[in-house]
Parts: C-alpha cells; structure tokens; sequence
C-alpha cells in the first residue's frame, strides 16, 4: 500500500500562481511514476502531468505545457505541481496518484494509488 497525501491547493486568480505538493509513505520502493491528474464539476478526470522516478522524464497534457512545473524530491517521496499562469479553466480537484510500473504515464486508468485530491480553484 502507498498513501499519498496532498497539500498546497486554495483559491486563486486567473494569472496567478499555486504549487501542490503529494508526500508518499508506505511501500514507495513500488513507485516507477507519480502523476497529476485533475477533474471538473461534470467532466473526467484528466491527466496534467507525470514524472518518472527512476529517470526524471517529465510528461505534460498540452493544456499546461509552458505554465506547470512537475518536480520530485525522491529522500522525500515527494512529488511537487508548480501551476503559474493560472486560468478560470484550471479550476478543479487536483489528484495525485502513483504508478507501480512502467509507460502509460498518462492514463489514469494504469495508476494504482490515489491521493484525496485537492481543490484548485481559479477566478477570473
């Protein structure tokens, strides 16, 4: 089992700038990715951004790309969201989750592990 725990969301407006932070415990040795995802009032749960643990590949949906920074902090276990630029369009319950295998980074359906979420709000 691996808990993740989020932190860092809030109310914010539209060009400013909110970083989220998800601290994994337990058995973290499984983790090959941990992944930001993000979903809605009515919509699905979209994939933001993901990044490899082994390697540091980063992944980003092309709706955040250039505004949003993934980082980790692998003696933490911590994987960090920096969103600047914010929009009304980002507004949504942020969720992190943790892959405990290889590719499909960008599927949430392929996460295994998922963190309570966040709620990310922007205003315009």
């Amino acid at each position: 089992q691996v808990q993740l725990v989020e932190s860092g969301g809030g109310l914010v407006q539209a060009g400013g700038s909110l970083g989220l932070s998800c601290a994994a415990s337990g058995r973290t040795f499984s983790t090959y990715a941990m992944g930001w995802f993000r979903q809605a009032p009515g919509k699905e749960r979209e994939f933001v951004a993901a990044i490899s643990w082994s390697d540091g590949s980063i992944y980003y949906a092309d709706s955040v790309k250039g505004r949003f920074t993934i980082s980790r902090d692998n003696a933490k276990n911590t994987v960090y969201l920096q969103m600047d630029s914010l929009k009304p369009e980002d507004t949504a319950v942020y969720y992190c989750a943790t892959r405990s295998a290889t590719g499909y980074y960008t599927f949430a359906s392929f996460y295994h592990y998922w963190g309570q979420g966040t709620q990310v709000t922007v205003s315009s």
